[in-house]
């Protein structure tokens, strides 16, 4: 339910569009989609090796401690806290409060409740930090209401998204679409510009078309993220060195399958190409469905009118659930890196509940922070490059543990050793360099937020004496 519910947010019903734009085809587009799909798995069941290795709290934080040092450990955790894990929730928060305003129209980003010099508080930045807040009140109370509330809303999520899928494939069908859709499967072409205005499409191919395919992945490689997190939560979990490599498997490889025929459904019911200046869902495609609400768009096809608020109240539980998942399980590093003397000393304490409620706390202030200052695009595009890069340590790290540690205990190894790792690190290695050259204003500063974790270790070390993991 962790792996299951943290994955699945409100990209699957978005990012679509974005990707439509970036390769032009359905057969690119569910290319982006399998190879985002490949990697996860891949990447999930490198992991697992390390989860079975190391089964406490802190997960990602603990194997880059161990292969490599507390300073690499410190700089995930740093980039978690700032960027990964705080992003994520004030972006899937920020999602929430967009869907809720379909069903209350006074709570949407239009009505602006505050406004100093540049800054502008509106109603929806308010609904998302107050899920923030209900949700991190909740997982305080201790570790068995966190539970409940991840096990009912990703059940719930889960199966409306395979109702979803199931109606789009069987009552949705549209004959004109599909034409549409599968004369041009693998005709790619890029078109630079947003849902509202747009260029004509460039036909790409070679070099150009991998370009191509390694940006659009920047939008599923979002949607697939947060896999990783029942790694941090290993110390709350009954025989970890079981169940989370075998939960990590389970999980990406559903969510993965979900997506996929996510988007086969899309294509069922909505051509791939469309106009922005179309006055119909139809007609303005996949990819320039209103605000790229692509999950709305073919809901409006499958339900008629209603289709736009059943939408908006899967999306709203969607996303609530996923946050639940993020809070839950984020804190928890925070507490394995105080408790290794790497961060305040009273985020390393458990409250009266048995959890580490000022981990909470410090996370959600921080997230609620994001939520006033940043858009769901620029967090979106912040995240992922900062994933990527210790994505790519992580894995590493199975070769570097394997000489360091070889008679370490190891219930379950990566698959296809040392190849499909091996692999993995070069696929993302190869995703990172495209989107450092091709999408530079948000990935540069990801780069710089982890290297301004060198001087603040430093500074840290000499204020708070020696480190103890």
């Amino acid at each position: 339910m962790i792996v299951i519910g943290s994955m699945i947010g409100s990209g699957i019903f978005i990012v679509s569009a974005d990707i439509a734009r970036t390769v032009g085809s359905p057969g690119y587009l569910l290319l982006v989609w399998l190879i985002t799909g490949a990697v996860t798995v891949v990447g999930a069941l490198s992991y697992g090796e390390l989860a079975g290795m190391m089964p406490r709290a802190g997960g990602q934080y603990v194997y880059l401690r161990e292969a490599y040092s507390p300073l690499v450990g410190f700089l995930y955790g740093w980039t978690l806290f700032l960027v990964i894990q705080a992003g994520t929730i004030a972006a899937v928060g920020v999602a929430f409060a967009k869907f809720t305003a379909v069903l209350f129209p006074n709570l949407g980003e239009g009505h602006v409740l505050l406004s100093i010099g540049g800054l502008k508080v509106t109603a929806a930045q308010l609904v998302a930090i107050a899920s923030i807040l209900l949700l991190t009140a909740v997982n305080a109370r201790g570790i068995h209401g966190g539970k409940i509330v991840q096990n009912i809303f990703t059940i719930t999520k889960t199966s409306a998204l395979l109702l979803l899928i199931v109606l789009g494939i069987v009552v949705g069908r549209n004959a004109a679409a599909m034409t549409a859709n599968f004369s041009s499967f693998w005709d790619a072409s890029w078109t630079h510009g947003t849902a509202g205005s747009a260029l004509a499409g460039e036909p790409i191919a070679g070099l150009g078309l991998l370009v191509a395919l390694g940006v659009a992945m920047v939008g599923s490689l979002f949607s697939s993220d947060a896999w990783y997190d029942i790694t941090y939560i290993a110390g709350e979990v009954v025989e970890p060195r079981k169940t989370i490599p075998l939960s990590l498997a389970l999980g990406t490889i559903t969510v993965t399958m979900l997506y996929l025929l996510a988007n086969v459904a899309y294509m069922l019911v909505l051509p791939v190409a469309g106009s922005p200046e179309a006055t119909d869902v139809v007609g303005r495609g996949i990819q320039f469905a209103v605000n790229d609400r692509v999950g709305t768009a073919a809901a409006s096809v499958i339900f008629g009118a209603p289709g736009a608020l059943i939408m908006a109240v899967l999306i709203m539980v969607s996303t609530f659930g996923c946050n639940n998942g993020l809070i839950l399980s984020g804190a928890r590093v925070y507490y394995a890196m105080a408790r290794d003397g790497l961060f305040f000393k009273s985020i390393g304490r458990l409250n009266s509940r048995s959890v580490p409620g000022i981990a909470l706390a410090v996370q959600a202030v921080w997230a609620c922070i994001l939520c006033l200052s940043g858009t769901y695009g620029d967090l979106l595009d912040y995240v992922i490059f900062a994933v990527l890069m210790f994505y790519i340590l992580t894995v590493a790290g199975i070769f570097v543990l394997r000489r360091k540690k070889p008679e370490a205990e190891r219930p379950y190894k990566a698959l296809g050793y040392p190849f499909i790792p091996g692999a993995y690190i070069v696929v993302s290695a190869a995703i990172c360099l495209d989107l450092l050259i091709f999408k530079p204003t948000y990935t540069w500063p990801g780069v710089i937020i982890v290297l301004l974790g060198i001087p603040a270790y430093s500074l840290w070390r000499r204020s708070h004496g020696q480190i103890t993991p």
